[in-house]
């Protein structure tokens, strides 16, 4: 049986917080193309969190787009963050897997650059996300 609403968001972003830890990890160590793919998740967890925690019972999905415009349904003013955090959909697929890479692989594609600005919007998700959660007590 789920927890409350509150609870349950929580738990999601202190998951989204853990995510995050490595994706740093990776964009600095070289792991770049996974880096990428880890903040898209990163960023998709922690909207899922704010949904949740306002009573969603189901949320699908793993565009951070969607579910971005379904938090402006509870909070407007993420409008504006979202513009910049959708770039991350674009990580979801090609970083993964080489057919979506015409004569390349991810790996070689995806650098230092890419792999540092995803992990800081990703940071900009879950800043946003806490900042209406409110702390997380680690389980």
């Amino acid at each position: 049986m789920r927890s409350d609403a509150a609870s349950e968001g929580r738990r999601w972003i202190e998951q989204a917080g853990e995510d995050l830890h490595w994706a740093d990890h990776l964009a600095r160590e070289g792991g770049w193309h996974i880096a990428c793919f880890l903040a898209q998740q990163v960023a998709e967890k922690a909207l899922k969190a704010f949904l949740y925690a306002q009573g969603e019972e189901i949320v699908l999905g793993h565009s951070v787009d969607r579910l971005a415009a379904a938090a402006a349904g509870y909070a407007p003013e993420i409008e504006q963050a979202a513009r910049r955090w959708r770039v991350l959909d674009s990580y979801y697929i090609p970083t993964r897997y080489p057919n979506g890479l015409p004569e390349s692989i991810p790996a070689r594609v995806y650098g230092a650059d890419a792999a540092r600005s995803a992990v800081e919007l990703a940071s900009e998700v879950v800043a946003w996300v806490r900042s209406r959660l409110g702390p997380v007590e680690p389980g």
